[in-house]
């Protein structure tokens, strides 16, 4: 059974960065492509950052480009998502998921298991 769970969200001051883990069990980060979604109240869904099976494969949303960084553990079986120079409009429950491919997605469709989320609230 694949589980992922989140962890890393808090409260920050724009300008101030954090780093979310995604911790999984019953699935090897590095077998499949994994990703980063976030949604804010009255939103929908966005993707954020992926990466293949190649970790030097990567992808990024246009509005985090330059900010944040997907990279993961392999030893410890563990996605994150360095995010630095946060700004208001990253407030959201962010979440990661895995994808049924190799390389990077970023279509939401294309994964298939999600965890529950982490919230995430930049203040002025």
């Amino acid at each position: 059974q694949v589980q992922l769970v989140e962890s890393g969200g808090g409260l920050v001051q724009a300008g101030g960065s954090l780093r979310l883990s995604c911790a999984a069990s019953g699935h090897p980060v590095s077998r499949y492509a994994m990703g980063w979604f976030r949604q804010a109240p009255g939103k929908e869904r966005e993707f954020v950052a992926g990466i293949g099976r190649s970790a030097s494969m990567t992808a990024y949303g246009d509005s985090v480009k330059g900010r944040f960084t997907i990279s993961r553990d392999d030893a410890k079986n563990t996605l994150y998502l360095q995010m630095n120079g946060l700004k208001l409009e990253d407030t959201a429950l962010y979440f990661c998921a895995t994808a049924a491919s190799l390389f990077v997605r970023v279509d939401q469709t294309s994964y298939d298991y999600w965890g529950q989320g982490t919230q995430v609230t930049v203040s002025s």
